[in-house]
């Protein structure tokens, strides 16, 4: 005989109470979020709430909380909350982090917690920001490159062969590496930079066993390895646990060196007969905008001067726009001198024309110095 027995009654206290207040009454203590809100053209702020916390919450449960019970309009970004899809990617205490894998239990519940957009690309909306550019970037690196006259059926390589390239697949274009690069969230450059996250990329095909495309003049001058500093702040910050610089950015590196600048493979080159590569005369888009700053505005030094210490919507362009020349400065400045020589200089690179084109050299195996081989 199957014994049945009633429903608990659940307390006359916790029946009454609405659904915040039953989490406030479950909950072993309170966080305090100060949660960036604000959009482009707009003064931005920052909200504060007092979220319950139960055990076993991340940084994405709390804003889940507060969307459901203090600012339903709140602007989140996310998908899997499984740490797979890299969607709910923002700063948390200034650190580049995905919301799904923050542990509210890893900070301490006495001080405020501070979420904030990823600064380096453009702001959409309170926590959501505009990646766009990094898939314009993608598109501009030269993809996998098979040998021609091979089926796919035919092609064979060892695991041994490709360990390298499976460690590099496993990114899940968070671009939490992007936003911390500094080159890419402080620097002003001449030219543009790929990132951390495309140097792995191409590190990935370039690595591959059957790949048969050169790289290395694309890298160079195209995606600017040389602007990196292998600081390694992008490895601390990658979820998925990627060298990316000991395992990717340096031997591009070591590669490109290699190329361009070792005198000892440029006389094996020569004595095998074989060309140096051509430069590589694209250009990567430029990344416009983060949220520091107002956008399309000359950095001048008065407005940095006012500009310290406020928090504006959208930030400060990585190329400062040129001033137009309609209607001349009376009285130029020191910015603005630095701006003509600027121009000077790019105006004799353009009368000294482009350097001629060298063939396009085979890939590098094979191309190694007698001492190495």
């Amino acid at each position: 005989m199957i014994e049945t027995r009633p429903p608990a009654e659940v307390p006359a206290r916790a029946e009454a109470l609405p659904g915040a207040a039953i989490d406030e009454a479950r909950a072993s203590s309170v966080a305090k979020l100060r949660v960036f809100r604000g959009e482009p053209g707009t003064p931005s702020r920052y909200d504060e709430f007092d979220v319950p916390v139960e055990e076993g919450m991340v940084v994405l449960d709390a804003l889940h909380w507060i969307q459901g019970n203090g600012a339903p309009d709140l602007a989140v970004r996310w998908n899997c909350k499984a740490a797979k899809c890299g969607s709910c990617g923002a700063e948390v205490n200034g650190r580049p982090s995905l919301t799904c894998k923050t542990r509210l239990s890893d900070f301490d519940l006495d001080e405020p917690i501070t979420v904030e957009p990823m600064r380096t690309f453009p702001l959409v909306r309170d926590l959501v920001t505009d990646v766009s550019w990094n898939y314009e970037v993608n598109r501009s690196i030269e993809p996998f490159s098979p040998p021609a006259d091979v089926p796919q059926s035919d092609w064979r390589w060892q695991q041994e062969d490709i360990e390298r390239v499976q460690e590099f697949r496993k990114c899940i274009e968070c671009f939490l590496c992007q936003d911390v690069c500094h080159v890419l969230r402080n620097h002003e450059t001449e030219r543009p930079f790929m990132g951390p996250r495309f140097l792995v990329r191409a590190a990935g095909l370039e690595m591959h066993p059957i790949d048969q495309a050169d790289r290395r003049p694309y890298l160079k001058d195209v995606g600017g390895v040389g602007y990196c500093n292998i600081t390694k702040c992008c490895t601390e910050v990658c979820p998925e646990h990627i060298k990316i610089t000991d395992n990717a950015i340096i031997p591009l590196k070591e590669r490109v060196a290699d190329e361009f600048y070792d005198p000892i493979q440029w006389a094996w080159r020569k004595l095998r007969g074989r060309s140096d590569s051509a430069p590589d005369r694209r250009s990567l888009p430029v990344l416009q905008a983060g949220r520091q700053a107002e956008p399309s505005i000359e950095p001048t030094p008065e407005r940095l001067a006012r500009a310290v210490g406020e928090d504006s919507p959208v930030a400060e362009p990585m190329h400062a726009a040129a001033p137009t020349t309609s209607t001349p400065a009376a009285e130029p400045t020191p910015a603005a001198e630095r701006t003509d020589a600027g121009k000077v200089a790019k105006a004799a690179r353009a009368t000294a024309g482009p350097r001629a084109k060298r063939a396009r050299r085979r890939p590098d195996t094979g191309d190694e110095t007698p001492s190495e081989g």
